[in-house]
């Protein structure tokens, strides 16, 4: 059997490295075959419900814990068709629909799953516009959403390849109300613009109510854990074009703005 064909093989402990090499070529490569080379970025809770599911609960709810759980989700759903209404704007708007010397630029990106994710794929696809899906392979999620591009939807063992694939191309970043992964992704792509590990993408946390109550940046100030500059890292603001006219005005569509080498990344 030749190597590249012995699955017991490629998955022993001692071949990890050329696994993760893998997750990273793979990805790469057809990113590069679709000559796409910026996105925006948008992060969010899988637990958000589409209109649909919410439509479904509601028919489906009896008893007290299923009209608890619905009253929560209801308070959740209209981030649903936020980061919908988002992501159409921002594809029809940014570039991804347009190839600009063969090329595309702000393709819209999500982690591939329910949530915020399935609605910002569904927003490109309202555009027309081509989206990725930086999926996860988790033993609590379903399969990826159906409005990612099929063949910009990724599976990924490796959270840490994943991240990478996320920085790599980001050149802006939206960010809706979500849990530990989207916490864990907004502070890392903030830490590697603190640091100028990354370089700099526009950041915008939609959901006022939500970031000011879950994050006390003030305070982080105040205590001095981070510097007053860090707080400008980013806008807070409530609706979809209040979103994009931050990201515009922080530069995602200057043409002499950021985008990665075609031929090499520095993450």
């Amino acid at each position: 059997m030749l190597a590249v064909d012995d699955n017991v093989f490629l998955r022993r402990d001692e071949m990890r490295g050329m696994r993760f090499a893998l997750e990273y070529d793979k990805a790469e490569l057809i990113l590069r075959d679709w000559k796409i080379r910026s996105t925006i970025i948008v992060f969010g809770s899988a637990r958000v419900p589409s209109p649909e599911q919410l439509d479904a609960l509601r028919k489906s709810a009896n008893g007290k814990s299923d009209v608890a759980r619905l009253d929560r989700l209801m308070a959740l759903a209209p981030y649903y068709e936020s980061a919908r209404a988002f992501a159409r704007l921002a594809s029809e708007q940014g570039g991804a629909l347009a190839l600009k010397d063969g090329e595309r630029f702000n393709v819209i990106a999500t982690g591939g799953g329910p949530g915020i994710m399935e609605a910002a794929n569904r927003g490109a696809a309202d555009a027309g516009a081509p989206s990725i899906g930086f999926n996860i392979v988790l033993a609590h999620e379903e399969k990826p959403n159906g409005y990612s591009t099929s063949d910009l939807t990724f599976q990924f063992h490796y959270f840490a390849m994943r991240k990478m694939h996320f920085a790599m191309r980001a050149r802006a970043l939206a960010i809706f109300p979500g849990g530990f992964g989207t916490f864990d992704e907004l502070f890392e792509i903030l830490t590697l613009q603190q640091t100028g590990k990354g370089r700099r993408a526009p950041v915008v946390l939609v959901g006022t109510d939500f970031w000011r109550k879950a994050v006390d940046f003030d305070f982080l100030v105040d205590t001095g854990v981070i510097a007053a500059a860090d707080v400008k890292l980013f806008d807070v603001v409530d609706t979809p074009e209040q979103a994009w006219q931050s990201l515009v005005a922080r530069g995602v569509l200057d043409p002499n703005g950021f985008v990665w080498p075609r031929r090499a990344s520095k993450v």
